[in-house]
């Protein structure tokens, strides 16, 4: 789930918690596989190198993995716990941080990173996707997923005064927002907002996609999957960058 190593001591004891979340969405997963997958090609033009950073319990990368047959998919985390899990879903998983030393790994090393749920968790973005656009070759790409904070009912409950969905104003108990777990959200983009800051970081954005949320009531499922169709209007933003 994080990979940072400038985190406060709450808040590394936080997401040393077996108890905090740390995988998304299987749509959303799916979703992202399938944009890398049609970005590498297939494996027989070469296997390439997809590193998953801040990889949780590798639930998202073993999702991925039917559709990146062949490349070879490395996990990254910070938790230890969270390695625990994933070693037991992934081939590959070794831990690192974005920030301070950063990730034991050599420059140009990947040929694409996944970055699903992570950047909402971090206290230094900037430095995250400055250590991710060095790890990547030229031309190599990011598959960055994160919260919308303009998603479609988040626009209806600021209008009624409420707390959108995915922020947080406390690490111990959810106040004045739907929902029932805290998982730790530091920051939120808007698409705009998104687009804006990956530019900014050196990269080209492909495209802004979006993919619906699994912790939508199930009544409101089906307009949360029409939603997807405005990526400004989605539960989650789907974004494919490539360094530039």
């Amino acid at each position: 789930m994080t990979t940072t190593a400038t985190l406060p001591g709450e808040l590394r004891d936080f997401y040393e918690d077996p108890a905090v979340p740390v995988a998304s969405g299987a749509s959303r997963s799916i979703r992202q596989a399938r944009l890398l997958a049609a970005a590498l090609g297939p494996a027989g033009a070469g296997a390439r190198t997809v590193l998953d950073i801040g990889c949780g319990d590798g639930t998202a990368a073993a999702t991925a993995a039917p559709f990146l047959a062949g490349h070879r998919i490395v996990g990254v985390d910070w938790s230890q716990d969270a390695l625990r899990r994933a070693h037991a879903r992934l081939p590959y998983a070794v831990r690192g941080e974005l920030t301070g030393g950063g990730l034991p790994l050599r420059t140009g090393c990947a040929d694409a990173v996944l970055f699903s749920e992570v950047i909402e968790h971090l206290v230094d973005p900037d430095a995250a996707l400055d250590e991710i656009r060095r790890v990547l070759r030229p031309g190599g790409h990011l598959m960055l997923s994160t919260p919308n904070l303009a998603a479609w009912y988040n626009r209806a409950l600021l209008l009624a005064g409420v707390q959108p969905v995915f922020s947080e104003v406390s690490l111990r108990a959810i106040h004045g927002r739907p929902g029932k777990e805290v998982v730790g959200h530091l920051r939120l983009y808007t698409a705009r907002a998104l687009r804006e800051f990956v530019t900014a970081a050196g990269f080209e954005v492909v495209r802004v996609l979006g993919a619906p949320f699994h912790g939508v009531p199930r009544p409101l499922r089906p307009l949360d999957r029409l939603a997807c169709a405005r990526p400004s209007l989605a539960s989650i933003l789907l974004l494919h960058a490539r360094r530039t």
